[in-house]
C-alpha cells in the first residue's frame, strides 16, 4: 500500500503544510485509519479509495477525523495526477463528509472547488478570548471554527496564544486574520487547533472558505491573495463561483513509501 508526504500550498520544498496521502487498496476501518494518522503525526493524513471515476476521501488528524481539509485535498489531487491514476486533463472528484469536492489541474497549480463556510457574528468563549489576550475587530463562528479579526498585521504576527487555555474549548479551530501589511497579499491569517492536537497549523485551506467570503465583503474584491503567516508560511489564492470557493495553490511531493505493516 503506497503512502506519500506532500507539502501543500507550498512555493518550495519544506514550506506550506505537509500532509500524508494513503491510497487504499481495500476498505479499512476507521480505527486503522486513525492509528495510521497518529503514526504519521502530521496535521492531516488523507485516505483515498477509488470508486469508479471518483474517490472516497477522508481526513484524520493525529487525534480525530475532520469534516473538511483543504491542504490534504490539494495533496491528494496532486498525487493522483503525479502517479497517473488520473491524467492531467481529468478533474479529481472526491466524495467526502462535506459533500462532493473537485480539483482541477491548472498546470501552474491546483484549484479546489469547496463550499463556503460563512461565519456569523458571535461572542468568543471566555477561554479563547483569554488565550488570545488582544483587542479584536470582529468575532464570529461557522460550523467548524471561530473567526477573529485583529486590528493589525503586526498584532497577528506577534500573537502568542495560551494553548492550554484555548485547548479547553471543543472546536475544530480558531482562525485569526488581519488585513495584509504587504502589497503581495490582501489579507493574512493564522490557524490554531489545540483541541485537535495541533497548536498552530502551517496552512489551512478550509479556513479560507471562511476568511475568503469575509474579506471579499470587506474589501470588495472578487479575487484575493492570502498568506498564512505561520512559521512555515503558505500562499492561497481565492476566487468565487456561485456559492462556492475556489482555492488554488501548489504542491510538492517530499517522499513516497510503502506500508509494510497493514
Amino acid at each position: 500500500m503506497k503512502i506519500y508526504q506532500v507539502d501543500a500550498f507550498a512555493s518550495k520544498p519544506f514550506s506550506g503544510n505537509p500532509a500524508a496521502v494513503c491510497i487504499l487498496e481495500n476498505e479499512k476501518s476507521e480505527e486503522w485509519m486513525q492509528a495510521l494518522a497518529e503514526e504519521m503525526n502530521l496535521s492531516e493524513t488523507a485516505f483515498l479509495e477509488q470508486k469508479g471515476d471518483a474517490f472516497n476521501l477522508r481526513w484524520f488528524t493525529p487525534n480525530f477525523e475532520v469534516d473538511l481539509c483543504g491542504h490534504a485535498t490539494l495533496a491528494s489531487a496532486h498525487i493522483l495526477w503525479e502517479t497517473g491514476l488520473l491524467n492531467s486533463e481529468q478533474n479529481a472528484l472526491f466524495h467526502t463528509k462535506s459533500g462532493t469536492l473537485t480539483a482541477r489541474n491548472l498546470g501552474s497549480g491546483i484549484e479546489l472547488n469547496f463550499p463556503a463556510e460563512i461565519a456569523e457574528p458571535c461572542e468568543l468563549p471566555a477561554e479563547i478570548a483569554r488565550s488570545l489576550g488582544v483587542n479584536t475587530v470582529y468575532t464570529g463562528q461557522n460550523r467548524m471554527d471561530y473567526l477573529v479579526e485583529l486590528e493589525s498585521a503586526e498584532a497577528l504576527r506577534n500573537l502568542k496564544p495560551d494553548f492550554n487555555i484555548m485547548g479547553k474549548v471543543n472546536t475544530r479551530g480558531v482562525i485569526v486574520t488581519s488585513k495584509s501589511d504587504v502589497p503581495e497579499y490582501d489579507f493574512l491569517s493564522r490557524f490554531f487547533a489545540p483541541w485537535h492536537g495541533i497548536d498552530e497549523d502551517p496552512v489551512t485551506g478550509s479556513a479560507h472558505c471562511c476568511t475568503g467570503p469575509y474579506w471579499r465583503e470587506k474589501l470588495g474584491l472578487e479575487e484575493l491573495r492570502a498568506f498564512q503567516a505561520s512559521p512555515r508560511g503558505g500562499e492561497v489564492n481565492i476566487g468565487f463561483k456561485d456559492e462556492r470557493i475556489l482555492l488554488s495553490g501548489k504542491a510538492i511531493t517530499i517522499l513516497k513509501g510503502e506500508l509494510l505493516s497493514i
